[in-house]
């Protein structure tokens, strides 16, 4: 059983989050999913529609589930839990804070918890005016430095209207890449 957990950030991409789970519990051999999301993405998605047996975690949950010492710490638990930390989209500010080591949310605090000997694969998606400033090719590089897997934004028609680089990888390109992973990470 490979365990999954997916990382979304306040992108309009995430209107995608149904689709990847859905398309990672059909492709995916024995995967199980959870989710963490920052307050924006939940802007972009209705928990309503993710699959009954993926559980969905935010900020509140991490203050939800702690009271006194002793107690499990949501975002430590997650990064323990989780084989591959998957993060599509991964918006400009989310990018910004994990390559400076802000954590100031489930996800981020999360992504400072996380194992860097297990993948972390990430998505970018932002406007193009966002994604071809000097600091976005620099953070990526700081990701990767760090052994973090990326899987490149795409040039195409944005929901804002404009065109140019900067929207999230395709589902499938995601997923492919993710059995990829999980095949590797398995041999």
């Amino acid at each position: 059983m490979v365990k999954i957990l997916i990382g979304c950030t306040g992108s309009v991409a995430t209107i995608k989050l149904q689709p990847l789970i859905d398309n990672i519990l059909k492709d995916v051999v024995k995967a199980e999913v959870r989710v963490c999301v920052t307050e924006h993405s939940k802007h972009f998605f209705d928990v309503k529609h993710i699959p009954h047996q993926v559980d969905v975690f935010s900020d509140s949950d991490e203050w939800a589930a702690w009271s006194k010492r002793g107690d499990p710490v949501l975002h430590i638990e997650l990064a323990k839990w989780a084989d591959i930390f998957l993060i599509a989209p991964l918006d400009a500010n989310t990018l910004a804070k994990i390559s400076t080591g802000i954590c100031d949310n489930l996800l981020t605090c999360t992504a400072r918890a996380w194992d860097i000997s297990k993948p972390l694969i990430f998505c970018p998606a932002m406007n193009t005016r966002m994604y071809e400033h000097p600091l976005t090719s620099n953070q990526i590089a700081t990701l990767k430095s760090w052994g973090y897997l990326e899987i490149p934004a795409i040039e195409k028609l944005l929901i804002c209207g404009d065109t140019g680089p900067g929207a999230m990888a395709e589902v499938s390109t995601i997923v492919k890449f993710l059995i990829d992973t999980v095949s590797n990470k398995i041999n």
